[in-house]
């Protein structure tokens, strides 16, 4: 049903949107490391379809990369009424988490530490992360690619963070976690996403 539909909704874009179809079915890791080969931005940011992004969300997660490309940012994400559609906040107030893994490879997260929170001037500066949830951050494409994108043998969603997170340490970059960057999410079970191109010259191209 979305073949044509989604064809004719893109249209209103002036070709700012571009929709690329695979010939066979790859699976969701492939799949975002292909739309990251073919995104033409500076930066990609790569968001599941079941998110709603918050207000000035993009600014905070560009701006630590700027400041050094080999740094992955992450967006702070809130979940989403079915209900009303409103942000609600799955943190405590006024505290920082970030993304750590036990040894039998299950993701956690757990509050920042204080001796990691003291290096930080002001409450809303991001944050150092050992890994991240696996499907909403921004990060230098060139930089991605160098790395190798995501490793084409994981076939479905689940691992990918850790594999793509001890790429990044080993290589000389880090993690960040952006406490200004709000992102909505449904938190379902079928995994969809999308991948937006950012190129400092003209506007987001998005995929």
């Amino acid at each position: 049903d979305l073949d044509k539909k989604l064809e004719d909704y893109i249209e209103r874009f002036n070709g700012k949107v571009r929709l690329i179809r695979n010939t066979e079915r790859e699976g969701l890791i492939r799949t975002r490391s292909r739309g990251a080969k073919e995104s033409r931005g500076e930066v990609i940011v790569f968001l599941d379809a079941h998110c709603e992004v918050g207000l000035n969300w993009l600014p905070p997660l560009l701006a630590p990369i700027y400041s050094d490309r080999k740094i992955m940012t992450v967006p702070v994400i809130d979940g989403i009424d079915y209900q009303t559609w409103e942000f609600r906040s799955v943190y405590e107030p006024d505290h920082h988490y970030r993304g750590i893994f036990e040894w039998g490879m299950l993701y956690k997260e757990n509050e920042l530490p204080e001796r990691e929170a003291k290096k930080r001037k002001y409450n809303s500066e991001p944050y150092k992360s050992p890994t991240h949830a696996g499907g909403l951050f921004a990060m230098d494409r060139a930089f991605f690619l160098e790395l190798g994108g995501y490793d084409p043998g994981l076939l479905v969603w689940g691992g990918e963070n850790f594999e793509l997170s001890f790429k990044i340490w080993m290589c000389g970059g880090s993690i960040e976690w952006v406490p200004c960057s709000r992102i909505g999410e449904f938190f379902v079970g079928m995994q969809y996403s999308y991948i937006i191109g950012i190129s400092s010259e003209k506007t987001p191209i998005s995929m």
